[in-house]
């Protein structure tokens, strides 16, 4: 069974701003474009009402509401991940549910589904703690966490959808549920991975790691060195213990403030490592990169974990990015030559960055706990970004992923799926037969929207 569509001009969203707490915004009002504004500035967010919830019961009312007015729901926490298809009647953010709660003693996490990575490694450092956060801590936590949550340690500690302990969510039947291993234990396999098919999360609970220090940090060359650099680090990651987690990524920086002169205006390739080892064994490790090539700039040293954005370097700003992504099943001398003639010294490539990050180690093996993740056999992953409005950005993307295509194997990363077909294409026929029978218990009458993609 499906909702009976309704135009979402015939909706009454008075009602829902009379059951809610919370923000109810139409679009005209005042409060509407900072509520759905995405961080990619790029995707048109254009719901026809956006909630934004002041606690998991406004989420419980939007839920239902829409299931009586029959219009479909999308959640929204902190916009990082959004697509246009999926965001057109009620838009629910839950921005404003930031509870942070550490438990040093067992060395666990409680935090609401509006918190970003940062406040958690804030208030985990003085234990020794740290979470399992992604590759910058301006990233929201439930919508990186149930894409998988692939981060700067994932070769030692895994996915971050391993660590989680417990998620509370409304469904798509309208119910709060807490989700743990033993209670409603489909829907714990179908949330850690199958991002907001299944409900809205309102909070998330997971463990941490003892991870005071890292040795890490990015080490930039100059493009023409490019060719070398890849070719010492193939050869060097393949032998690299599970302590060390790395990537490498082409840059074409643009001259302005926040981007040093050195990096600027032209084409530089940053090799980014995180090693949870000792620091001297780390600069042992890291020996062979720096011998690669003369360095514009390094940064790898010993660090405190809150110093963890200093590895991938990612903007803060909202960005108008368009991203291309896929995962490969091996990265040969071959595949290198294929991307750097795309991308490489001499070439006018429109891309801000293409990187090539390395997995396997822990992040190959399953959890406890089995989860709604199919990519565990990618051996590396590939991620494109250019400005959306550079002309031919798309077409110059779409360009090197051809040329990858005889390397790519295994299923898309959910957190690098940017269409809604490209999300079925993350789960395997197992996997899919899983979030498509939760669906029928969870969400019945397909109330929510990213849920119909399971169809």
């Amino acid at each position: 069974m499906t909702i009976a569509q309704t135009s979402p001009a015939a909706v009454p969203f008075a009602e829902l701003d009379a059951l809610t707490i919370g923000t109810v915004a139409v679009p005209g009002d005042k409060a509407y474009d900072a509520l759905v504004s995405p961080w990619n500035l790029a995707v048109p967010v254009q719901p026809a009402a956006v909630l934004a919830a002041f606690d998991a019961w406004d989420v419980v009312e939007a839920v239902q509401f829409a299931a009586r007015h029959g219009i479909r729901v999308t959640p929204q926490a902190t916009g990082h991940g959004p697509m246009a298809e999926l965001t057109t009647e009620l838009l629910v953010t839950t921005k404003e549910l930031d509870e942070v709660v550490i438990h040093p003693e067992e060395g666990w996490a409680r935090v609401g589904a509006g918190v970003k990575w940062l406040k958690v490694v804030e208030a985990a450092a003085p234990y020794g703690l740290a979470p399992l956060s992604g590759s910058i801590t301006d990233v929201g936590i439930v919508g990186y966490t149930t894409g998988g949550g692939l981060g700067p340690m994932a070769r030692t500690h895994g996915l971050a959808i391993d660590k989680v302990r417990a998620i509370e969510v409304v469904t798509g039947d309208g119910a709060l549920r807490r989700v743990t291993p033993t209670e409603h234990p489909e829907l714990f396999f179908a949330l850690r991975g199958g991002k907001g098919m299944l409900g809205i999360v309102t909070a998330i609970e997971f463990d941490l790691v003892h991870q005071p220090r890292f040795y890490g940090g990015s080490t930039w060359f100059d493009g023409a060195d490019a060719p070398a650099v890849i070719e010492a680090w193939r050869a060097w990651s393949a032998e690299l213990p599970e302590e060390g987690t790395t990537s490498f990524a082409l840059f074409q920086l643009p001259e302005m403030e926040g981007v040093p002169p050195m990096l600027a205006g032209r084409l530089t390739l940053s090799i980014r490592f995180v090693w949870t080892g000792s620091a001297e064994e780390g600069e042992r490790w890291f020996a062979a990169m720096r011998a690669a090539a003369p360095a514009i700039l390094d940064d790898v040293t010993e660090k405190p974990y809150a110093a963890i954005d200093s590895v991938h370097t990612d903007p803060l700003d909202p960005t108008p990015a368009h991203e291309a992504a896929e995962v490969l099943a091996e990265f040969p001398a071959e595949a290198a030559s294929a991307l750097l003639e795309l991308t490489g010294p001499g070439v006018a490539s429109p891309q801000i960055l293409v990187e090539v990050r390395q997995l396997g180690g822990a992040y190959a093996r399953p959890g406890e706990h089995p989860a709604a993740f199919a990519s565990r056999d990618a051996a590396y992953s590939l991620l494109v970004v250019g400005i959306a409005a550079i002309p031919g950005v798309e077409d110059h993307a779409a360009a090197i992923l051809e040329a990858m295509a005889p390397w790519v194997g295994g299923h898309r990363l959910p957190n690098f799926t940017f269409t809604p077909e490209e999300y079925v294409d993350a789960y395997d026929e197992v996997t899919l037969a899983r979030l498509r029978r939760a669906r029928r218990t969870y969400d019945p009458d397909g109330v929510l929207m990213i849920g119909g993609v399971l169809a």
